[in-house]
């Protein structure tokens, strides 16, 4: 938002150096970018009056001219312009004059000819045709301002100005206007502010009010709260005079004529977009806002046709429609050189709808832009009679009489609690009570009764907080005193399940595996990958509903196929041996609620770098860091993702299953490229962070030896190893101190399906040295158990 200084001064009587103006107003809240001051590169160029004009000796287009410049003498100017005649007013560039661009004008001689200057065109003052629309763009400009010899020419054009560039939030979408600006200048720097209340001189026109002339229907009232009309007849659509142009110029904006300006000038000055229609092209003298039809057309402003759909709100006559609302008018209304009469339309949309409406149709609007930050609802009345009593001063129409104001109902007022204690409390400072109230003044909140009433164009006050801010942003920041840290600090640390996943990383860091990191959303293919049956439990995963692609669509339910794509990732990169693993997130869905169970899974996967047993004893790692010490290995045979005959189930005393590991099936590893055996464990991270450590106890070291004996038993294939050493721990009694499997021998001489399995025994007395018939007993009993519950012998 540019803020012309020149147009301050209508609502705030002082004048401002402009680099204090600007560190003022950033302190404040109101973040300047930055300044220029308008015609600063035009020096010593002043207003020339042609004495004489004569042809030049030596040259077929050059002229001598004798130019009044104020001065005892007048000056020679040789020029090649051919639209120069005696008595004209002209800019004249003295001897070490500048213009724009940098341009250094010396007096010198032109085909032997004396110059002393040079005659300005409107380029060379840096102007456009849009400023000075009499002007004749290829030559000299000749003025048909009032002026004198003399004058200096940026007082003339009106480039004495000084525009500043604001950067204003979203919440502050009061200040995208001159009197917004003017208020925060007169609260910033504590001087009056001169607001001005328009006056319309409306009256009968042959006879007829405004009623005569159109009605105004809203069918939704939520997204156009407030909508105000006025008609104004005999149009005369010229250029706008010099000072309005001028303001235009100084906040960026490109006069156009007469109407235009004016509807961008109150635009400018009260924030409050505008619109203006040909009355003519109103079918049936109706103005209706409703939402499109489906399939409606409109060829808007710009000569684009665009596609309208139901969400979108318009406004139409009684036939189509003539303008997006908020965004841009239509071709079929706008306002052409022979219009005669005119609807300025002063209207409040609702924000969102007006931004999704500009996003659909791609056509992002000055009015698109200040409507989708919220307007104020009591700003439509205020900027139409602005824009009636402009007509009048510019002599450009007749306003008819009457007022359409279509105003269902105002918005909310907004009630904070005024606790001055409390807001020195938040800010941390000590800002006192008469302060706090002269920046209400200041502000226009009205305080009563212990209550605040923000004025309706600050809805951005919703709070103690906000108030606070406004406090101490007039207040001033640069007055709060430097002070040491006064906040209580907690000492603070890791949660135990924090502090048990680091445990878990630091584990298998330690035990050389790689951590990685995969995305939570995959595609469905990945569990055809890992040959998941079309009915697995496995497929019933969260669907996105506004996936980026196919490949992002689902939430996992198992992590092995991402980590899988990262293990074969690293073989196609010729790595020798590679061992990852991931801490994953799974969704689980849960019967009847919207949400899925999110479970933390771990995932083990490496080749080259062991076998099957290796992983075994990292996940009996795991398990025993989470304080599960017995463990027992179950054979699976159901997942079909593992090798059949070699995977099993990581069993804890209590038989609850906490991970599954085994070598990758042949089927699954050929689809990931891999031509070598991989190994994968699966834990159930979220179960076994559930799981509570027995407390230890300590045991001395033993005062007796230990007897061992070794057991070799012939038996069934489909045997178990782990069964058989549950029996002999279920046999082998207190005695019984360790059993571990050593050997697993297979030969056709020891029968069809028959396995031979041998297991180390460790026999141990806390009160005495065992000898051989202890030992022996406790044998009897176990071969006995052990004939008795599977039929086995031991190996002759």
């Amino acid at each position: 938002m540019k803020l012309s200084m020149n147009w301050l001064k209508d609502y705030v009587d002082r004048s401002f150096d402009p680099k204090e103006f600007s560190d003022k107003m950033t302190l404040t809240g109101s973040k300047v970018e930055g300044f220029e001051k308008l015609g600063e590169e035009i020096k010593n160029v002043v207003v020339g009056k042609l004495l004489s004009v004569e042809p030049h000796p030596d040259s077929d287009h050059l002229l001598i001219c004798m130019v009044d410049v104020g001065k005892e003498e007048p000056v020679q100017i040789v020029t090649g312009a051919q639209n120069v005649k005696p008595g004209e007013l002209v800019p004249a560039a003295l001897d070490d004059s500048f213009l724009p661009g940098g341009v250094h004008i010396k007096a010198g001689k032109l085909r032997g000819v004396a110059s002393n200057g040079m005659l300005c065109s409107l380029s060379e003052l840096g102007l456009t045709l849009n400023d000075f629309p009499y002007a004749d763009e290829n030559g000299i400009f000749l003025l048909k301002e009032d002026c004198k010899p003399g004058d200096d020419i940026k007082d003339v054009l009106c480039l004495n100005d000084v525009a500043v560039e604001f950067e204003i939030t979203s919440n502050r979408p009061d200040c995208l206007s001159i009197i917004g600006l003017a208020r925060e200048t007169a609260a910033s720097f504590a001087v009056p502010l001169n607001l001005h209340t328009p006056v319309v001189n409306d009256g009968l026109y042959n006879g007829k009010t405004i009623n005569d002339y159109i009605s105004v229907t809203v069918e939704d009232s939520k997204l156009c709260p407030r909508y105000t009309a006025r008609v104004v007849e005999d149009i005369k659509i010229e250029p706008s005079p010099k000072w309005l142009r001028a303001r235009l110029r100084a906040c960026g904006v490109r006069p156009i004529n007469n109407i235009v300006d004016i509807t961008n000038y109150v635009c400018l000055e009260y924030g409050q977009p505008m619109h203006a229609f040909d009355y003519n092209y109103l079918k049936g003298g109706k103005i209706v806002v409703r939402h499109a039809a489906s399939g409606e057309k409109i060829t808007t402003l710009d000569g684009v046709e665009r596609n309208l759909n139901e969400n979108m709100l318009v406004i139409a006559d009684a036939e189509r429609a003539v303008a997006v609302a908020g965004v841009m008018g239509g071709e079929n209304s706008e306002i052409i050189p022979e219009t005669k009469t005119i609807v300025f339309e002063s209207a409040n949309f609702n924000g969102p709808s007006v931004r999704i409406t500009a996003r659909d149709l791609g056509l992002r609007t000055e009015a698109s832009g200040r409507y989708e930050k919220g307007l104020d609802r009591e700003n439509t009345l205020p900027a139409v009679e602005r824009a009636c009593e402009l007509i009048e001063l510019l002599g450009a129409g007749k306003v008819v009489k009457g007022i359409i104001d279509v105003y269902p109902e105002k918005a909310p007022q907004n009630v904070i609690d005024f606790d001055p204690v409390k807001i020195n409390e938040f800010l941390g400072t000590d800002v006192p009570l008469e302060s706090m109230l002269d920046t209400f003044r200041r502000l226009e909140i009205k305080c009563e009764n212990g209550k605040l009433y923000p004025p309706s164009y600050r809805a951005d006050l919703e709070g103690m907080h906000d108030i606070a801010e406004e406090v101490i942003r007039i207040y001033g920041y640069d007055k709060i005193p430097s002070t040491m840290f006064s906040a209580q600090v907690s000492i603070s640390g890791r949660t135990d399940r924090q502090q048990k996943i680091v445990s878990l990383n630091n584990l298998l860091t330690q035990s050389g595996f790689y951590e990685v990191q995969t995305y939570s959303f995959i595609s469905p293919k990945y569990y055809d990958n890992i040959s998941l049956a079309p009915d697995a439990p496995e497929r019933d995963s969260v669907v996105i509903s506004n996936p980026l692609g196919e490949d992002t669509s689902i939430m996992r339910t198992t992590a092995l196929p991402s980590v899988l794509e990262v293990l074969s990732l690293n073989l196609r990169h010729r790595n020798k041996k590679c061992s990852i693993y991931e801490n994953a997130k799974v969704y689980i869905k849960k019967p009847g609620e919207e949400l899925p169970d999110e479970r933390l899974s771990t995932v083990l996967a490496f080749y080259g770098n062991g076998d099957f047993y290796n992983m075994k004893g990292y996940a009996e790692q795991v398990l025993s860091l989470f304080g599960i010490e017995k463990t027992q290995a179950v054979s699976k045979t159901d997942l079909p993702y593992f090798h059949p005959g070699r995977c099993a189930s990581l069993e804890g005393s209590d038989g609850v299953s906490y991970a599954v590991f085994g070598e990758l099936h042949p089927t699954v590893a050929k689809k990931y490229d891999f031509d070598l055996p991989v190994y994968v464990c699966i834990c159930d991270t979220e179960k076994l962070l559930g799981v509570v450590a027995e407390e230890k106890h300590y045991v001395p070291l033993p005062k007796f030896p230990a007897i061992e004996r070794d057991l070799a038993f012939v038996c069934d294939e489909s045997l178990s190893s782990g069964d058989i050493k549950n029996a002999i721990v279920k046999y082998g009694g207190k005695l019984l101190e360790s059993v571990e499997i050593f050997d697993i021998y297979r030969d056709a001489k020891l029968g069809e399906n028959k396995k031979s399995m041998a297991y180390s025994l460790m026999l141990r007395s806390p009160e005495k040295t065992l000898d051989d018939s202890d030992c022996d007993k406790i044998m009897y009993k176990i071969l006995s158990g052990l004939e008795r519950d599977f039929g086995i012998t031991l190996r002759s």
